[in-house]
């Protein structure tokens, strides 16, 4: 033991190894789907364990600059991002992150696939799974909203395969005032009196306090024209792009880059916008309900890409558990361990179930194949899943450091960035509290709860969480918000075990 060294984990490719994933897309894909998609995730599979996961620890060792000025003195903002980051955007493009979902080729079960990549991308992209969701977002948003010109001008760039002509995306909502409530919202949308390449209609002015993907070349905001009403109801949806012509901010102003927690690879400013040329998507005071659709997409994003953090880590786990040996025997050999990981993986299937099972009906709305009650599902589902998948990333996560002993809180293994990077997803796109919330005012808008419950009793008879939330289900008013979370996780665990029925799990 004198010269002993400990041998670290090690990844094999991330789609064969990964039975769960399988038994789903066996279940969910069509054999025509299969054909294509399962050889295109065991080739992705491989690049997430080789190329991809060099390019992110070089992101990750590299993190983003803001240069404000030039030599002489020029304001030019630049944001200066490692080879390694450049390379995984390359990527995203290359296998169709994005476009899968949108070329329908396999209609409802193209989402399915999609997700798939996103699921198997995410853990070895130092994040930049967070612009590809925006970008997503964005494009079905476009999709949805905008004019055929401004759709021809930006889906094609969007939802590109050449990494030459690939868009991503932002989307700046996060103020001073707030994030998940906008109603605060103090940028200005003045009528814009110039001309821009992509028939900009106001001037925003007003700050972002947090900016996720600020090297992207669109976002999409939130502004309130002039004469709107206040809060959230004079809200109007914007579009702008980054940069003119000349490759020169267009009357952006960047203040600094966020030094966050985790995500350190992610470029995340805060900026002004100072009389930015923006194009209105919809009408106004139309912004809140606009900007659902890609809160929809983000959200799902999210889940996938906790769950595919979960499975990461608990594959270095695993893997460890075969190689280290403490009290006389490897520690997959100690009950109490093996019992831990055993748990940890339980929920784990749970939670790729249950977003599987979510991101198929996101896949049936989008091709006008979902039925009423499975639209409304959608919709309480989404910040369910989100809250759900999130929490439970972050305590496996937490168990996965542990299992690694002293190792597992020294940065240069690699293990602790597990978990600072896993607390992300319980505070983008809304907290477990707002989502919890926007859970019940989604009962009380689409009568979600009684399909939600016939869904649950057909599937559920007879559990004790069942009888529970039943009983929670009744009250009304302030007692109803106070248990929201309760009935958020309840729901949650009742649909992925529905959900790991269906897929064999």
């Amino acid at each position: 033991m004198k010269n002993f060294y400990q041998d670290g984990p090690q990844l094999s490719n991330t789609f064969r190894s990964d039975e769960a994933l399988q038994k789903i897309l066996k279940s969910l894909l069509p054999a025509d789907a299969q054909k294509v998609a399962l050889p295109h995730l065991e080739h992705l599979g491989e690049r997430a364990v080789t190329d991809m996961l060099t390019w992110a620890q070089e992101a990750e060792s590299q993190p983003p600059v803001h240069v404000p000025f030039d030599p002489w003195g020029r304001r030019i903002d630049d944001i200066k991002t490692s080879h390694g980051w450049k390379a995984l955007e390359k990527v995203a493009a290359e296998e169709g992150i994005v476009a899968t979902a949108y070329d329908r080729r396999f209609g409802a079960a193209s989402r399915v696939y999609q997700m798939a990549l996103l699921y198997l991308y995410s853990p070895s992209s130092a994040i930049f799974s967070c612009p590809l969701a925006m970008t997503d977002g964005a494009a079905r948003a476009l999709e949805l909203y905008a004019d055929a010109d401004l759709k021809a001008r930006v889906l094609p760039h969007l939802l590109s395969r050449d990494p030459k002509t690939f868009w991503t995306a932002g989307q700046w909502m996060t103020e001073r005032t707030g994030g998940s409530d906008v109603s605060g919202t103090s940028t200005d949308a003045h009528p814009f009196t110039g001309t821009s390449e992509f028939g900009a209609t106001h001037s925003l002015h007003g700050t972002k306090w947090f900016t996720s993907a600020t090297t992207s070349q669109m976002a999409l905001t939130l502004a309130r024209p002039d004469g709107a009403a206040p809060g959230s109801r004079g809200l109007s949806l914007f579009f702008l792009e980054l940069r003119n012509d000349k490759g020169e901010l267009n009357h952006i102003q960047i203040h600094r880059l966020k030094d966050k927690l985790g995500t350190k690879a992610l470029p995340t400013a805060e900026l002004s916008l100072q009389g930015t040329p923006a194009r209105m998507i919809g009408g106004v005071g139309e912004g809140v309900k606009r900007i659902a659709s890609v809160l929809n997409i983000t959200r799902i994003y999210n889940s996938i890409c906790a769950v595919g953090h979960m499975r990461r880590a608990l594959d270095l786990a695993q893997d460890y558990s075969g190689k280290r040996q403490a009290f006389g025997k490897l520690l997959k050999d100690h009950p109490l361990h093996k019992s831990t990981l055993d748990s940890l993986e339980a929920d784990f299937r749970k939670c790729i179930a249950f977003s599987f099972f979510v991101a198929n009906l996101l896949g049936q709305e989008e091709v006008g194949e979902a039925s009423a009650s499975e639209k409304i599902l959608l919709r309480v589902l989404t910040p369910i899943l989100k809250l759900y998948t999130a929490k439970k990333s972050i305590h496996i996560s937490s168990e996965v450091v542990e299992m690694f002993g002293g190792a597992g809180y020294v940065e240069d293994t690699g293990i602790p960035r597990l978990l600072r990077d896993a607390q992300v997803f319980s505070i983008w796109e809304g907290t477990t509290n707002v989502l919890s919330l926007d859970m019940l005012r989604a009962f009380e808008k689409d009568q979600a709860g009684q399909i939600l419950e016939q869904l649950l009793v057909l599937n559920e008879a007879g559990s004790e969480e069942l009888v529970r939330l039943q009983k929670l289900l009744t009250l009304s008013g302030v007692q109803k918000e106070q248990h929201a979370r309760e009935i958020a996780f309840l729901i949650g665990n009742a649909v992925a075990r529905i959900a790991m029925k269906k897929y064999s799990l």
